[in-house]
């Protein structure tokens, strides 16, 4: 039985484990002729409090996203994908990329990196990937 990858999710975050992530994340979706979504999620739960102390907080974070996704996009038309979506969500990484963005994409398979950049969330309540594992209606690839 052939089976192919026809809607990848990738989530990244910036960290060099996403930036692993969104490399094998290339060779999967041009072997499969997949479309590669793209994805951030603004953790918008910090926001709350810190935002009390500073407002440019939000429109920060937004730019650091389009920023990165831009980057992302560059890298991956230059290795020959044509078909990307960028994906920009603000909430839960853990709820959103496993529930949210995998659905509202039809996902086929989610690819994200072992760690992530947060390192005290992970440590308190698990990490991201182990999240999207657990919850995820599609394949899931984590890579170290």
């Amino acid at each position: 039985m052939n089976f192919e990858y026809k809607n990848i999710v990738v989530a990244v975050d910036g960290s060099k484990a996403s930036e692993a992530a969104f490399n094998k994340s290339l060779d999967i979706a041009k072997r499969n002729k997949a479309r590669l979504i793209l994805t951030h999620i603004v953790d918008s739960r910090t926001f709350a409090t810190a935002e009390a102390y500073d407002r440019t907080l939000a429109e920060r974070s937004e730019t650091y996203a389009k920023e990165l996704l831009d980057g992302y996009m560059k890298k991956a038309t230059l290795a020959g994908i044509d078909d990307i979506v960028r994906c920009v969500e603000y909430g839960s990484p853990k709820v959103k990329i496993a529930k949210d963005v995998a659905n509202s994409f039809q996902a086929d398979l989610i690819i994200c990196g072992a760690t992530g950049m947060n390192a005290v969330e992970r440590f308190l309540i698990g990490s991201v990937s182990e999240s999207i594992t657990r919850y995820a209606n599609c394949d899931v690839l984590v890579v170290r």
